[in-house]
Formats: C-alpha cells, structure tokens, sequence
C-alpha cells in the first residue's frame, strides 16, 4: 500500500528542471532570437541605421530572463559577433563593427535588458505597466548610447543624430513595445516557474 502511495506521490508532482540549465537555454535562445532579430534588416536610404527586429528580442530578453540572465544574453550576442559569427544587421561581424554607425545601439541592448528586467522582475505585471518599462529601458539604454554613439561616429550634433537615429524609428519601436508588453504577462507566470 506504500508504495502506491509513494509512485502516487511522485506522478502527482512535477519535475524540477534544474534551474541553471534552463537559464542557460534561456540565455542561448536569446542570443538566437537577437540574432535572427538582426537579420530582418530595412535600410533607410537617409540614415546608416536599419529598422531590425532586435528590440524586441532585447526587451523580453530582461522581461523573461531577469536583469542579470538577459544583459548575460546581450553581451553573449555581441560577443559572438565580436568573435567573428556573422550575426550584427546585415550579417557582419567583428570588433569593427562596434565603432560603426551602430555600435552604440548594441552597448545599449545591454543596458536595456538589465533595466527591463530589473524593473520587471518579481512582480505581476500589466502588458500596459510592462510596456511603459520597456520604452523607459529602450530610451534610457538602445537610443541613449545609440544616439550618442552615432554622433560621435558621424561627426555630427545630437539634434542630427537623433533625426538620423531616433526619430524615424518611434513607429516601429512603438508597435514592437506594445506586442512585447501584451505578449510578457501571458508567459512570465510559466517562464517565472522555469527560470
């Protein structure tokens, strides 16, 4: 009789992932997720910035993984790229590409991630709370080096560098933030158990 009790018991019970393995998946998917992000690359004749799907995988890299998992999975993607596997927009590769026209964009993706998830972290939240999170942490990390990266880069003010390398991207940012704020609250309670 114990012993069907017991297998009772352990039928019952869901099994436990190890939790470090699953944060490394979660770290390896972003990666893949940032990279295939840059490879839906629109050029826009006027500024060396392409539109790229890479904000969004940027912010919900924080949102899912947490502050430290999610900057983990950003510095691991400029790493690999820095490397030499050619995964920065427009399949390119190398140290060279960080001192390029958006070099700054990929040390923001860094920063955006960890505030995303910082501000994220722990607590139930609304697509709207989550949305407003993410534009903080989009402006304060991906557009604040960015912007100052691109300056720097053309020579320029920050007045041209941010029609040149903000401006035009509010639309596209503003429906990437918006799906991934409706999207985070149905996944965050299952991938809170995960990660």
């Amino acid at each position: 009789m114990k012993a069907l009790d017991l297998s009772a018991d352990i039928l019952s019970k869901e099994i436990v992932v190890d939790k470090t393995l699953s944060r490394l998946i979660g770290l390896s998917a972003f990666i893949i997720l940032t990279a295939l992000g840059a490879a839906v690359r629109i050029p826009l004749g006027f500024t060396p910035v392409p539109i790229t799907l890479q904000t969004f995988f940027v912010l919900l890299s924080g949102a899912v993984l947490g502050r430290n998992w999610g900057a983990l999975s950003q510095i691991g993607y400029i790493f690999l790229g820095v490397l030499g596997l050619p995964i920065f927009s427009g399949a390119q590769s190398g140290t060279v590409y960080l001192f390029g026209p958006t070099g700054g964009y990929l040390a923001g993706f860094v920063l955006s991630s960890w505030i995303t998830g910082a501000l994220l972290e722990k607590s139930q939240n609304s697509a709207l709370k989550s949305a407003l999170v993410m534009s903080v942490a989009c402006l304060g990390g991906i557009y604040l080096f960015g912007v100052l990266g691109l300056a720097i880069f053309l020579k320029s003010s920050i007045t041209s560098a941010l029609a040149l390398g903000f401006l035009p991207f509010i639309p596209g940012d503003i429906i990437k933030i918006a799906v991934a704020g409706l999207l985070l609250p149905k996944i965050k309670s299952r991938c809170r158990e995960i990660f």
